[in-house]
């Protein structure tokens, strides 16, 4: 009976649908396992090879739960709001939803065949209304909460009310926005509530500010930090600018400490962990206030080295600091307008990135030392970032490397002063930026002291002066919260008076509305600004035309939509009780899953979902809706699975003839029924990778174009039959191609198939391909546009899933980035035919209930061992060798035992369940057991290692003669030195070797050598 993977898998695939083989239960007393993957967002591009590659690690991990004994929760859904589908609407008109729908329906069909054990009763759509329903919500929650540093939690917003209604908020420790006037009680309760409502905005969790933003005018949205890719749009490469805009944000600095707290609480790698303490960037220094000159106005800066007070030569604003426009004087204004202009075409990633370019410009303003009263010029430059700290930084050249390299550069220009040294050591040369090792000097006070006592020092004597205090400060800032796309969730509020309220709860969904266009309206509102009905019925409350109805008063709605990371930073608990309707989860149903105990994905969401998420679980947790502080136990990296893509190089050849030449060859062309020839022929021609090379590094000669026999030869002999001259222009960088081809169209010797390529390719139609032209292949990221990406679906065709799950797992280290070879996989193929042949010959199932041999145990427990620790340890490729040597050990020992072979199929399972599946179901009686009684594989007990198995009762002693190894002799590994000795010296090969002597020696170690000294 041969292996047909085609039939197996999809009897297999259909029968775990049918009966919801995988569904996990809400209800059982069973422990509890939770596996998640980072839910795809659904591309139009469908899955390559690449994508599996985190889902079979964790459906190999939750296939082994099941058999453990666990109640294992392993279910996906799709992150589906996302730029790419309103993109592609904006260009063809169809609804995002359609796309997103027949997106998700090619995903799921790919998923079915690759044979996950996912629970798709659960599944998610971050775009249905029923889920965003839920999202919407949370916004609400977080609207109306603040966050109480006494508590060190998120509180209701009426409890701040109510502190504000009986003492003011002078005594209030909150995170809230700066500077916010004090009042009393009394004031309080005097104020209007249109005035009480701007001031709670500036506490509550989610807010209305004008803040600086990333502005992508070709896609008119905002962008977030990572989205922006060296200093463009990812999705599209479009320039992005910085601006000021009204948006919504979320105050997720309140949690910058339990962020950072958090990291020491879960099994996640290092280097993700320092991702997330980077980005928070957690600074304890001090801020310190300097006033300006002939101004009632001051610039606030936050430093980490206040010691240094006495150091500051000049100050540095950012380009986008709001104090620019204002402390400008008008012989600078021109200069200061322009640099501002310039800087906010460059992104903030693009501007800290980029340590090598120093630009600034004198403002034109003075400020006063604290203590010197000293005139500092203030500058501004783009290497300070509006959004961390203060935007502002007191610039200490003796002691910082920027300053240093600044205060150099503009040297004698526009008042800026000489360096200040402050430290007892040399700075002729360079900054002195250690911490240690010296004695302030020119410091007033804090001379002769060092870094710690002069901190706490000054620190005392700016508080003294009320100038400034100790502080600790976070890199982490707010995060916009505002899109201004169509393709995302609505926002459940409307406005009266520009300010907002929330929809009540109990009318959500607010559902997008249908648009005849998805670009911003022609006054440049959001694309929710072009919805002509978007209806909300309930009792007393109507949404029309972008505008909420309430008692027949009209107030506007917000027309942004959130952003892309907002359903994916709470959809865990989703798929916890996916089809509760009045909440986002029971409070049973989260008690009793908790949170995910192993979550595989992608590293670059590092700083980006992992962080939101954290957060979201946080405040959920505070106001009493999340079990737990952390939503993900253990997270796996996993690494990429690259593709070998091919490259051919072109050279776009202008052949240039001088007139009168080109007319005489025109002519005798034309007389020969020879091609015309003109001065503007262009031919593309295929060189090779070497003379690509050259032409780079300026090193190309005319002779090469013979020597790679890369040029149309017959044109040049005929040119030279003719007896016409003609001149080749110079090649150059600029008429040089690298393009990608197809790697479909590329053999095993990396030679191009040109008939086909120049089907899919017409541009080259006519170009000069040399015969057996060979690419040049490079491994990198699995890409369209590379022309790199395999179909797993092809693989799943041609090979089998069981062999695509186990090829993908064999080809190294889950963390680690491994190029894919589809040659390869033949091996792993040949592999599950020999597994199968130790169960069938060609006429059916050959397993008996012999007893099986010492060894044939002996190598299933080594099995059952090695593959228990490594799931336990996720290093699933060692397992895949093991499966392997276990195979070809059990076929030399002629293995047909079901002792064997039965738990054999049973630790296969978790890599490759569907031939071990149909294994199993042959094994069983077919007499008593139908497919229909058939109660599957996937929660059989996992074999037992037993150690006995494994222990050698025997060694197998070579025995030496003066050193030299003359024969081996297989003895009981409990024999005494004594007992051996007389073993070896009766046996007849040693009584040979002997030939009547006596050994001088006898060394024996038992379990290891027997050596005779003559």
């Amino acid at each position: 009976m041969k292996y047909f993977h085609e039939k197996i898998e999809a009897k297999w695939q259909q029968y775990w649908a049918e009966n919801q083989t995988f569904a996990a239960s809400n209800n059982s007393d069973k422990p509890k396992y939770y596996v998640l993957d980072m839910f795809p967002y659904p591309s139009g591009a469908g899955l390559h090879v690449g994508h599996p590659l985190g889902y079979i690690a964790s459906d190999i991990v939750a296939r082994y739960k099941r058999h453990k004994g666990f109640n294992v929760l392993h279910p996906q859904g799709y992150d589906s709001f996302g730029l790419p589908a309103e993109q592609y609407a904006i260009q063809t008109g169809q609804h995002p939803e359609k796309t997103t729908r027949e997106n998700i329906a090619r995903y799921r069909e790919q998923l079915d065949k690759i044979g996950f054990s996912f629970d798709w009763s659960r599944e998610v759509r971050t775009s249905n209304p029923d889920y965003y329903k839920h999202t919407q919500w949370i916004f609400i929650q977080l609207f109306n909460s603040w966050y109480n540093n006494d508590s060190d939690k998120a509180e209701d917003i009426a409890t701040l009310i109510s502190i504000f209604e009986k003492e003011g908020n002078a005594n209030v420790n909150a995170v809230c926005d700066d500077n916010i006037a004090t009042f009393s009680a009394s004031e309080w309760n005097s104020l209007s509530s249109e005035e009480q409502q701007k001031i709670l905005l500036q506490y509550r969790l989610t807010y209305l500010a004008e803040t600086e933003v990333n502005w992508c005018p070709a896609l008119g949205t905002v962008l977030a930090n990572d989205e922006i890719v060296n200093g463009v749009s990812e999705r599209g490469g479009h320039p992005v600018i910085r601006k000021k805009m009204t948006q919504w944000s979320m105050r997720i600095s309140a949690y910058a400490e339990r962020l950072l707290q958090g990291l020491d609480t879960i099994d996640w790698t290092e280097s993700l962990k320092e991702s997330q303490r980077n980005w928070i960037g957690k600074s304890v220094g001090a801020s310190v206030d300097f006033k300006l000159q002939n101004s009632e106005r001051s610039i606030s800066v936050f430093t980490t080295r206040p010691d240094t007070i006495f150091g500051v030569t000049f100050m540095t604003l950012a380009p986008e600091h709001e104090l620019v426009s204002q402390i400008t004087t008008p012989e600078q204004k021109e200069a200061v307008e322009a640099y501002v202009e310039a800087t906010a075409k460059r992104s903030e990633r693009e501007r800290m990135a980029d340590v090598k370019t120093i630009s600034g410009v004198f403002t034109g303003a003075y400020a006063e030392h604290p203590f010197t009263k000293e005139p500092i010029p203030v500058w501004i430059g783009d290497y300070v970032l509006a959004g961390y700290g203060t935007g502002a930084v007191m610039a200490v050249p003796c002691g910082d490397e920027r300053d240093y390299a600044f205060a150099n550069f503009f040297k004698g220009k526009n008042g800026m002063p000489e360096i200040k040294n402050i430290f007892n050591q040399d700075i002729s040369e360079a900054e002195y930026g250690e911490k240690g090792g010296f004695e302030l000097v020119n410091s007033d006070f804090l001379n002769g002291l060092g870094y710690k006592d002069g901190t706490k020092k000054v620190i005392e004597e700016l508080e003294k002066i009320g100038q400034g205090k100790g502080k600790t400060n976070y890199r982490l800032r707010d995060a916009v919260f505002s899109r201004q796309r169509y393709w995302g969730e609505p926002f459940p509020v409307y406005y009266v008076n520009g300010l907002p309220q929330m929809i009540d709860a109990q009318h959500l969904p607010i559902v997008l509305p249908e648009v005849e266009k998805y670009l911003p309206t022609e006054d440049g509102q959001p694309p929710l600004g072009n919805a002509t009905d978007w209806a909300w019925d309930t009792v007393k409350n109507a949404v029309v035309s972008n505008e909420l109805i309430d008692n027949k008063t009209i107030f506007p709605l917000e027309l942004n939509t959130m952003p892309g990371w907002a359903g994916s930073s709470w959809y865990w608990m989703r798929y916890m009780d996916a089809h509760n309707e009045g909440e986002f989860a029971s409070q049973d149903a989260l008690k009793y899953w908790e949170n995910v105990d192993l979550y595989i994905g992608g590293s670059e969401h590092a700083t980006g979902h992992l962080l939101y998420s954290r957060f979201w679980n946080k405040f959920l947790k505070d106001r009493g809706y999340a079990p737990t502080e952390e939503p993900f136990k253990k997270l796996i990296n996993q690494g990429m699975i690259l593709g070998m893509s091919a490259y051919a190089y072109v050279i776009q050849k202008h052949i240039l003839l001088d007139h009168k030449i080109e007319t005489i060859a025109n002519k005798k062309n034309h007389e020969n029924g020879f091609f015309e020839i003109s001065s503007d022929v262009s031919r593309n021609y295929f060189i090779k990778e070497e003379l690509y090379n050259k032409v780079l590094n300026d090193d190309f000669d005319i002779k090469d174009v013979e020597f790679l026999n890369a040029f149309d030869k017959k044109f040049l002999e005929k040119i030279k039959e003719l007896n016409i001259g003609a001149s080749i222009a110079e090649i150059s960088k600029e008429n040089v191609r690298k393009i990608p081809v197809l790697v479909d169209f590329v053999n095993i010797q990396n030679e191009l198939d040109v008939l086909k390529f120049k089907n899919w390719n017409p541009e080259f139609n006519d170009a000069i391909i040399p015969e057996n032209y060979v690419v040049s292949r490079e491994v990198e990221k699995m890409s369209k546009s590379k022309y790199n990406v395999v179909n797993p679906d092809d693989i799943c065709n041609d090979y089998g899933a069981d062999t695509l799950r186990l090829y993908e797992m064999f080809l190294g280290p889950l963390e680690q980035a491994k190029p894919w070879n589809t040659a390869g996989i033949t091996g792993v193929s040949g592999f599950l035919k020999k597994l199968w042949r130790l169960y069938f010959d060609d006429n059916g199932l050959i397993v008996t209930d012999a007893e099986p041999s010492a060894e044939m145990y002996k190598s299933l427990h080594k099995t059952i061992k090695k593959v228990t620790e490594d799931i336990e340890n996720f290093s699933f490729n060692t397992s895949v060798s093991q499966f392997m040597i276990c195979v070809n050990e059990l076929a030399q020992l002629k293995c047909n035992s079901r002792k064997i072979l039965e738990p054999l199929a049973i630790i296969v399972s978790p890599y490759a369940p569907h031939i071990a599946e149909e294994l199993y179901f042959r094994l069983q009686d077919s007499k008593t057991v139908g497919l229909q009684d058939f109660k599957g594989i996937s929660e059989v007990p996992f074999p037992i290692f037993e150690e006995k198995y494994l222990v050698e009762s025997e060694k197998e002693y070579p025995v030496s003669f003066n050193g030299k190894m003359r024969f081996t002799i297989k003895l009981p590994l409990d024999l005494t030195k004594e007992q051996i000795q007389e073993i070896v010296m009766a046996d007849e090969r040693t009584i040979a070797q002997l030939a009547g002597t006596t050994p001088k020696n006898i060394i024996i170690v038992p379990g290891k050598i027997i050596n005779l000294v003559g």
